[in-house]
C-alpha cells in the first residue's frame, strides 16, 4: 500500500481518487474474508485502527495506515488465509517433467543404509566424492578393513578465490560404516594420530565420513581442533550430510541400493 503526496501533518480530511480506491480495496478484502476480520482482532487490533483511521481520513490517519495499520493486517491475514483443508501453494512446475518420473531435489529421506556392507560405504563415498565438481584425483586407497584403516580414499579439492586464483589442497577420507554406535572422540583423535603418519603427503584436510553419527565429544574435540587452526582441518560428515548429497543425487543413491 502506497500513498503519494499527503503531508503527515495535514489535518484537512483527505478525499480523492487514491483514498477512495484503497478504501474500496479495503471493502473488498473484508467480504472476501468474510467473518475473518472479526477473528483477526483478537491477534491485532490494527484491522480496526485501519477503519478508525479512514474514517477520520486526515493526513497523519494515513500515514499511520501506510506505517502500521496494514503491515499488521497483511501479515496476520498472511499467516490464516489457508484452512487446514486448503491445498498448499506450490511453485510452477512443468507437468510435463513431473509425469516423466526424473524430479530430483534436496530434500532428505532416511536412506536404509544396513544395504550397505562396509566395502560397499566405500564404494559409495568414491562415488559420491568423483560426483562434486570441486573434487579431483579422487582414489580408493586401501583395501577395506586394511591395517591403516586412517585412508581409506583421498583428493584433491580444488578452491578458487574472486580473484581468478586456483590452489588444491590434499584431503584424506577415513569411511565409518558404524550403525550400532556413534563416532567418538577416541575415533577422531586416532585418526588424527594417524595423519602425522602419511609423510610425503601434505595433507590439509581429514574428512571422517560416517553412516552414523558423531557423540557431542567428538564434535566439541573437533570443533576445538579446528579452532586451534592446526592443520589437519577435521571436517565431520554424519549420515545427513551424506543423505542431503545424495538426494541431489538420486542416480548415486539408486546405484547403490539405497533407493
Amino acid at each position: 500500500m502506497a500513498l503519494k503526496g499527503v503531508a503527515r501533518g495535514s489535518y484537512e480530511k483527505l478525499h480523492n481518487d487514491q483514498t477512495e480506491q484503497i478504501k474500496a480495496a479495503v471493502g473488498e478484502i473484508a467480504r472476501l474474508l468474510g467473518d475473518f476480520p472479526g477473528d483477526a482482532a483478537n491477534d491485532t487490533s490494527r484491522w480496526w485502527d485501519l477503519h478508525r483511521h479512514m474514517r477520520f481520513s486526515q493526513g497523519h490517519d494515513w500515514h499511520d495506515i501506510v506505517d502500521f495499520d496494514w503491515p499488521d493486517v497483511r501479515a496476520v491475514i498472511t499467516a490464516n488465509f489457508l484452512g487446514d483443508s486448503d491445498p498448499l501453494p506450490v511453485s510452477d512446475i512443468d507437468l510435463g517433467q513431473a509425469a516423466s518420473g526424473h524430479l530430483t531435489g534436496s530434500a532428505t529421506l532416511a536412506l536404509p543404509w544396513e544395504r550397505l556392507d562396509d566395502d560397499g560405504f566405500e564404494r559409495l563415498l568414491y562415488d559420491l566424492l568423483r560426483s562434486i565438481p570441486e573434487h579431483a584425483n579422487v582414489q580408493w586407497l586401501m583395501q577395506t578393513r586394511a591395517p591403516d584403516r586412517g585412508r581409506d580414499l583421498s583428493m584433491d579439492r580444488v578452491l578458487k578465490d574472486g580473484s581468478g586464483g586456483v590452489r588444491t589442497e590434499r584431503v584424506i577420507v577415513q569411511a565409518k560404516h558404524w550403525r550400532s554406535r556413534s563416532v567418538n572422540a577416541a575415533a577422531v583423535v586416532e585418526t588424527l594420530t594417524a595423519g602425522k603418519l602419511w609423510s610425503p603427503l601434505l595433507v590439509r584436510g581429514i574428512v571422517i565420513a560416517t553412516s552414523g553419527r558423531f557423540t557431542a565429544d567428538a564434535v566439541s574435540w573437533a570443533e576445538r581442533h579446528n579452532a586451534e587452526g592446526t592443520a589437519p582441518y577435521i571436517d565431520l560428515s554424519p549420515e545427513s550430510r551424506l543423505e542431503t548429497l545424495l538426494a541431489q543425487r538420486p542416480h548415486i543413491a539408486a546405484a547403490h541400493g539405497l533407493k
